[in-house]
């Protein structure tokens, strides 16, 4: 095991890039790629994977080391975002996620507005100046917190529907119906405050435990939960399927957090450099204004798309990120076509733009089905990006016969009556 547990990365401060996948996980590796290229991307660190073997091997300790080298690379993310983690009158917070050496979505954890506490909330209002987000965030710390941490890393297993998350949604629904309002963003400041004293009452009578204020326990739970997590029933599952070694672990990214919903000015989305479905190259995905990264994937909003192509039947007259802020739109789409050209593949995305300002979250290669992952590789070959025996290579036999499968004949489908419709989900909304 090396000496190095904690790889910073960010402005002027980089230690890691993007051939340490296996230490660095995939996200972790291309975050501080991305700050080599100089792509703005919130400063943070991330813990080896070889700390999660130790955990998981270790009866879930840490090597001694760890815990000098994180505060550390924590006081070097202070200094560079000029905010301190636990002050009460500049806190810094941060975000806990995973990040294996091939991606894993939605198996493993991610805990977001770490080190928000009733102390540093009030700093965090001063700073903003928008008490209804500050509330807003630390009812989501509690509600995430609770299950990956409190309910989930402890092994807790309650009844079906009546696990902490589920419970603290009720209390949500009771508090939208008492006042009137269907939209989670209908609730006013005064209305989160309260639920926030809500959500510590349910968490403490539900888990027989109160919901831990300190900072340092936060991060250090968030932490284990994630490498925990590693071991969970999703991601062996999901490991089993893939063909992904169970020895090779996650590592841990805490990062500065940025705020899509800090106010109108402020948006989230998930995009590819090329359409997924078709193989197009074009430009392709999806924001929210006024959203952190999971109101996206969460499918509670209809989501607006991010250019004029990408519109659908589903995003209506939703304005595009393209209509609605042009000049952000064209340095996203600068960055999408620098990646590109920097890995020569297909790159996923995610960013946030936190009061105007764009800041990359996440790249990585991105999935893609049989018929797209054919055109892609083939057109690269024309572009000259890859040669051929790279495109061959792109291509698995499983997307080859995909592409031979029968599908809906497309014509038929177009003049066949409709029976329901629905926005696509995985592993399936509907069958």
């Amino acid at each position: 095991m090396s000496e190095m547990h904690v790889y910073r990365f960010g402005p002027n401060m980089t230690d890691g890039k993007a051939d340490m996948k296996n230490l660095l996980g995939g996200k972790g590796a291309n975050l501080a790629e991305m700050a080599l290229l100089k792509i703005p991307v919130p400063p943070g660190c991330t813990i080896t994977t070889e700390v999660c073997t130790f955990y998981n091997e270790n009866n879930q300790t840490y090597p001694e080391e760890l815990d000098g080298q994180l505060k550390k690379a924590l006081k070097d993310v202070e200094d560079n975002v000029g905010t301190i983690f636990g002050d009460s009158e500049n806190p810094l917070l941060l975000s806990v996620r995973s990040g294996a050496r091939t991606s894993m979505p939605g198996m493993m954890e991610t805990v977001l507005n770490v080190g928000l506490n009733d102390v540093t909330r009030e700093g965090l209002i001063a700073q903003s100046g928008d008490p209804r987000f500050v509330y807003d965030a630390q009812r989501r710390l509690i509600q995430m917190y609770s299950d990956v941490v409190m309910e989930k890393a402890s092994g807790i297993e309650p009844e079906e529907g009546m696990g902490i998350r589920n419970q603290l949604e009720h209390e949500l629904e009771k508090m939208k119906k008492q006042e009137g309002v269907t939209e989670d963003t209908d609730l006013s400041a005064s209305n989160l405050k309260d639920l926030v004293e809500i959500y510590k009452g349910k968490v403490l009578e539900v888990l027989k435990k109160p919901f831990p204020e300190d900072p340092w326990e936060q991060l250090w739970g968030a932490v284990s939960a994630v490498f925990y997590s590693w071991d969970g029933k999703r991601a062996k599952a999901y490991r089993k399927i893939e063909n992904i070694p169970e020895e090779w672990g996650t590592a841990v990214n805490v990062q500065a957090m940025v705020y899509g919903n800090l106010g109108e000015d402020s948006a989230t989305g998930v995009a590819f450099t090329r359409n997924p479905a078709t193989g197009e190259n074009n430009f392709y995905g999806e924001w929210l204004s006024k959203a952190q990264g999971e109101d996206v994937v969460a499918g509670i909003r209809t989501p607006n798309p991010l250019n004029e192509i990408c519109r659908t039947e589903h995003s209506g007259d939703l304005p595009s990120l393209e209509q609605a802020v042009p000049h952000l739109y064209d340095e996203l789409n600068t960055i999408r076509l620098n990646l590109e050209d920097h890995y020569s593949d297909m790159m996923d995305i995610e960013f946030t733009i936190q009061t105007g300002k764009l800041w990359m979250l996440q790249c990585r290669i991105g999935k893609r089905n049989g018929p797209a992952a054919i055109r892609m590789a083939s057109e690269m070959v024309k572009e000259n990006r890859i040669d051929g025996n790279t495109a061959i290579g792109r291509v698995t036999p499983s997307q080859l016969d995909e592409l031979l499968h029968p599908i809906v004949d497309p014509d038929v489908e177009k003049i066949t009556s409709i029976l329901a419709k629905g926005l696509p989900a995985g592993p399936g909304g509907a069958t």
